[in-house]
């Protein structure tokens, strides 16, 4: 990957999501895809780790950890978040895989939808670190959060 600075990642990505109903669709769409990958990888069990989606999302907060220290605070709050409900849905006995991947494909045409109409490919098309980028930039720009 890359060594950019978070802004300068933020800004690209912000290039193919000018469109406000693209935006909107993205409020919604990216923070699915990034529950529904956490709970298909929390299905996966992995002995004195817990889980797949544990040791991943550990992983992605050391990434965003050394791209900006208020990128991962505000990630590690969301990804928290994220894994309870996984938690909480497993706890439960509801069928989180299912779930999951249903919530995943239906969310990624909704992106796809999104960058239709926003007249743009997706920014991960250019560089994968975007896929990365996105929810951060949902999280900031939806809550008006400044870098």
């Amino acid at each position: 990957m890359n060594n950019q600075s978070i802004k300068y990642l933020m800004t690209e990505y912000h290039k193919s999501h000018i469109n406000r109903t693209n935006q909107l669709i993205h409020y919604v769409c990216v923070p699915l895809i990034f529950w529904s990958i956490s709970a298909a990888l929390w299905v996966v069990k992995i002995p004195y780790v817990m889980n797949l989606a544990v040791l991943s999302m550990t992983l992605l907060m050391i990434y965003y950890l050394f791209k900006s220290i208020k990128v991962f605070a505000t990630m590690l709050v969301f990804t928290m978040a994220c894994l309870l409900l996984n938690q909480w849905f497993e706890a439960n006995h509801w069928p989180l895989l299912t779930i999951a991947t249903v919530i995943f494909v239906l969310a990624w045409i909704g992106q796809f939808i999104g960058h239709h109409i926003e007249g743009k490919r997706p920014s991960f098309f250019k560089d994968l670190q975007f896929l990365l980028i996105g929810p951060a930039w949902v999280v900031f720009k939806f809550f008006k959060i400044k870098l």
